[in-house]
């Protein structure tokens, strides 16, 4: 207790503001004095030091908060940078490999991961459509692919405004060629595009549908044009024929279509026959219509042609056989 007491007697100073602090760091002197006492107050007296040190308002505690906040800011440009500067880099040592060559795949594979995002981005305009993103991003990558194997980085031009028309393009192309039912002309599709754009315009400046005729005065076409530009643009998707019909409850399509008519197939015979009759001599012509046609007997075609029953059997007999002789398809 000697020990620790005369040090506070000799250098004590006379009562200032700054009293807490000088009664800090007698406390801390007898530490050196005696090691088995401090060892002993050490865990004691640091543990009100410690919260002190670790206190939020002390500037090295919240400097490493900063970065933090920043990290989590500067990513999305960072990368964008990171992006364009390794692209850039890529496009470098492309140039000078040899196509073909297993680093130039290499190289080529590095530039189409990097620039997946750009895909990712384009593919994105597309979501309304009702395709799986995974196929529009498949196609976009195709596109991709063409615009890197294009691309002169000596012309200084950033490669994303190079590639994004080419991955576009080749999605539109996608969707014209592939995801259509019943493929239509392009001149047809695009002025489909122009027809909905017009009809859009004249129903907000009439406050109703425009008529056939408005549509074609604005676009300077024809009538048959606008309607088939209407038709094409129903031909996006396929209805099916079997599936019922949505808010009238009447019965599928294919219910609707008709029936089977038993007279069909005489059409083909009538056809057929009407060719054969022409070959025939005009009064051998008669006779049969009169016989076949207006159900006369041979006695009253006798009767009304003037000629005898006889000459009316024997003449239907040659009449037939001038026509078993001229049907090919029984020869």
């Amino acid at each position: 207790m000697s020990a620790r007491s005369a040090p506070p007697q000799d250098e004590a100073p006379a009562p200032t503001p700054d009293g807490p602090q000088a009664s800090a760091t007698a406390a801390t002197r007898p530490q050196a004095s005696a090691p088995a006492a401090a060892s002993q107050d050490a865990p004691s007296e640091a543990s009100p030091h410690a919260p002190s040190s670790a206190s939020p308002d002390t500037p090295s505690d919240a400097s490493p908060d900063d970065p933090q906040d920043d990290a989590q800011q500067e990513p999305p440009k960072r990368r964008g940078a990171d992006t364009r500067a390794l692209t850039q880099v890529l496009f470098t040592q492309l140039k000078e490999l040899e196509p073909g060559t297993p680093e130039h795949c290499r190289v080529r594979g590095a530039l189409i991961e990097a620039n997946l995002p750009l895909v990712r981005y384009a593919a994105a305009r597309f979501r309304s459509r009702n395709e799986p993103m995974e196929d529009v991003v498949q196609v976009g990558t195709i596109g991709l692919i063409n615009a890197i194997d294009r691309f002169d980085p000596d012309r200084g031009v950033q490669f994303p405004t190079f590639a994004m028309p080419t991955v576009v393009g080749e999605i539109k192309r996608y969707f014209r060629d592939n995801v259509r039912t019943v493929h239509v002309p392009r001149r047809l599709h695009e002025l489909w595009v122009q027809v909905n754009s017009a009809t859009e315009d004249l129903t907000t400046a009439h406050g109703r549908s425009p008529t056939t005729a408005e549509i074609a005065e604005r676009l300077r076409i024809t009538e048959e044009e606008v309607l088939s530009c209407i038709e094409a643009g129903r031909s996006y998707h396929a209805t099916s024929l079997e599936a019922a019909q949505e808010g009238d409850g009447l019965p599928g399509l294919l219910d609707r279509l008709g029936y089977e008519d038993p007279a069909l197939d005489g059409v083909e015979h009538r056809d057929l026959v009407r060719h054969l009759l022409v070959q025939l001599p005009e009064r051998e012509q008669r006779i049969l219509l009169l016989r076949y046609y207006n159900n006369l007997t041979q006695s009253q075609i006798s009767a009304e042609l003037g000629v005898s029953q006889m000459h009316v059997s024997r003449l239907l007999a040659r009449s037939f056989a001038r026509l078993r002789s001229a049907n090919r398809i029984d020869a």
